[in-house]
């Protein structure tokens, strides 16, 4: 028979506040998600501020950063909750912001304090230098009580491209394969062919949608000559920007890419060589033309590429360069997540191999990547893998 002890109480009740942080927290991560590929260059924060009643914990206001990177998930969230956040929890998926801008927005850590708060759970610290654990520790002066690590890892992986982007100082990039059940991406010669199903294309729009760039080589361009936009009805709105390495600007004036060029952004980055007879003739069309040096192998150096992507406000890079261009990425120890996707279907013929041995030898190796989900979307089987943080 066990004993009621006030250790007993203290430690119950510990673990009854974990379970409710953590389950805010969630609610939290849940509606940063909802602005991922719209906030750059700044992360989206999702935030909710819950407020003890007679009846028990009531969420009284909810935000995150919205299009554009301002205002940031807390303003949001706090301008929602009114009044009703004076002695309230903000849970907050990443650390407060604790500097002025540029464009002069009072910092979230001074909102935070000024509306009420008293008590704040932050998921993950901000490695930004211009925070840093200053935002945390602001709060606690102020007389904040501050809880760290809530979900952290979950958290991590959410604000991946923004880590990114300030420790490496290159954007993030998830690496997309479609596949059909015996390897291949085309058919003989690279002819298009149909692998996925109606469910995984729209898996595939969303995760267009999520990311700030999408990212192919001009070889598909060439062959494919696609859109690249998201086409989900809702979501027209969300395409990302679309990037083209070609290294000897080699794309199509009359292209679906140029001749929408200024309603999307068109991003070429061509070697530093290429001639500017066509830059200016693709600039005419209103893509923007950058130029970046060539790697010991000849190609476009891609690290260089996703740093200036950075230097541009792009965290998160959505490639669907086909084999070539994945097996370089990884080859480079520069994709941080691979969506692998395999059809029911099979072309039973020579075609484009999909995952070539060098990708397919990263893959395999657990200390590069770790499955992290298995899912089906209609015929399809999605499998996701990821570098560790």
């Amino acid at each position: 028979m066990s004993v009621w002890t006030p250790d007993r109480q203290s430690r119950v009740l510990s673990e009854e506040q974990r379970a409710l942080d953590e389950h805010y927290m969630r609610e939290a991560l849940a509606l940063g998600e909802q602005g991922l590929g719209t906030t750059w260059p700044n992360p989206s924060v999702g935030a909710v501020i819950v407020r003890e009643t007679p009846e028990g914990p009531r969420i009284v206001g909810t935000g995150f950063t919205q299009p554009g990177g301002r205002p940031h998930g807390e303003p949001v969230a706090l301008d929602a909750a009114g009044y009703a956040a004076v002695g309230a929890t903000m849970y907050v998926t990443l650390e407060p912001c604790a500097h002025r801008s540029v464009r002069g927005a009072t910092p979230c850590v001074e909102r935070t304090f000024l509306a009420g708060i008293k008590r704040a759970v932050v998921a993950i610290e901000d490695p930004n230098i211009h925070i840093a654990g200053l935002g945390v520790a602001l709060l606690r002066s102020m007389g904040v009580s501050v809880t760290t690590g809530v979900l952290r890892e979950e958290a991590a992986r959410a604000h991946r491209g923004h880590f990114s982007r300030v420790r490496r100082g290159r954007s993030m990039v998830t690496l997309k394969i479609a596949r059909t059940s015996d390897n291949y991406c085309a058919g003989p010669g690279g002819a298009r062919i149909q692998i996925s199903g109606e469910a995984a294309s729209r898996e595939v729009h969303l995760m267009r949608a999520r990311h700030d760039a999408i990212m192919v080589g001009v070889g598909t361009v060439l062959a494919d000559d696609p859109m690249l936009t998201v086409r989900l009805e809702g979501l027209e709105n969300r395409s990302p920007v679309r990037v083209v390495l070609d290294s000897r600007l080699r794309t199509p004036i009359d292209s679906r890419l140029c001749r929408t060029a200024r309603d999307v952004p068109v991003w070429i980055i061509a070697a530093e060589e290429a001639p500017v007879d066509a830059e200016l003739a693709l600039r005419a069309t209103g893509a923007e033309i950058m130029r970046v040096g060539r790697g010991a192998d000849g190609a476009l150096d891609l690290e260089e590429a996703l740093k200036l992507l950075a230097t541009r406000g792009i965290t998160r890079v959505f490639s669907e360069g086909g084999p070539v261009v994945g097996e370089q990425l990884a080859l480079k120890d520069l994709v941080d997540v691979m969506v692998v996707s395999t059809s029911t279907k099979r072309l039973d013929s020579d075609g484009v191999v999909a995952i070539r041995p060098g990708l397919g030898a990263r893959i395999a190796d657990a200390q590069i990547f770790k499955q992290l989900a298995t899912e089906t979307f209609g015929d399809d089987l999605f499998e996701t893998y990821e570098r560790p943080f």
